[in-house]
């Protein structure tokens, strides 16, 4: 039995064209017949090729489609600012970080195995820049995102205890998103201080996250200072064995570029 295309499609150019457009009314394309028209022009004073023309027809959709994609993950992200690697300073801590490395971690390889992610380093030498950097790469490589401080997740995880709604709360931080930043850990002890439970939640969600999801925690606290921070030693040391196991392990240790930026106003100030 012959197919359709082999048989040929019968009535007028009119009837056609009313009918492409019915299909990708039906499809949920949009397309106008403006549109449609001056995709067929173009065919026709080019000479394109059907898959050319089927290109020049679908292609301006598709990316636009693609990019709308891409700026609604990365909204959804919730940075709280658009980094970027192009607009990193790789000369100012040239021997501390390894440009190849945070390259290739931005390609979302690490994502796609799902291993984990942990930045060392003292405030300043750039960890925050490049992990939401390589969080909006993950973006545009179709990977969802989620970003948060230590102190935000615990305070929304320790609100959710009151409201009795933990296990909603923490689907939030588990299941959807294939990576999760958790920023500023150890940044200060405002979120342990202000929330007795505050260990046993951060421990909750890196192992509901255990070889499920990609997990990047960044921190200005070493290793061996973490059972000191979280105020649990065991808890602390089954948070580290499910974090690092396997984790991509990167310790910054350069000089902080905002105490380098800082310098001139003071050195401004001192001279007047």
């Amino acid at each position: 039995m012959s197919s359709r295309l082999e048989m040929g499609v019968s009535g007028s150019p009119a009837d056609l064209r009313e009918q492409v457009l019915g299909h990708f009314d039906a499809l949920r394309v949009p397309m106008t017949p403006q549109k449609l028209d001056e995709a067929l022009g173009q065919a026709s004073r080019k000479q394109l090729s059907h898959l050319g023309f089927l290109d020049a027809l679908l292609g301006e959709e598709a990316r636009g489609r693609r990019e709308r994609s891409i700026e609604r993950r990365i909204r959804e992200a919730g940075f709280p600012e658009r980094k970027t690697l192009e607009e990193f300073d790789w000369e100012f801590n040239k021997k501390a970080i390894d440009r190849l490395q945070i390259e290739e971690l931005a390609t979302g390889g690490f994502i796609r195995r799902r291993d984990n992610l942990v930045f060392v380093g003292q405030s300043g030498v750039g960890k925050s820049h490049l992990i939401q950097a390589i969080g909006v790469k993950a973006c545009v490589h179709g990977y969802r995102v989620r970003y948060t401080t230590s102190a935000s997740l615990l305070m929304d995880l320790t609100a959710s205890l009151a409201e009795k709604s933990l296990p909603q709360r923490l689907r939030r931080y588990t299941r959807r998103p294939e990576l999760l930043i958790i920023d500023e850990f150890g940044f200060d002890r405002i979120e342990r201080s202000e929330c007795v439970q505050a260990a046993s939640l951060l421990y909750k969600v890196i192992d509901l996250r255990y070889r499920q999801q990609s997990t990047a925690l960044v921190t200005n606290v070493d290793f061996d200072g973490w059972a000191e921070y979280l105020g649990d030693a065991p808890l602390a040391m089954g948070f580290m064995d499910r974090l690092v196991d396997g984790a991509i392990i990167l310790k910054i240790e350069g000089r902080s570029y905002r105490a380098h930026r800082a310098k001139p106003a003071g050195d401004a100030k001192r001279k007047r």
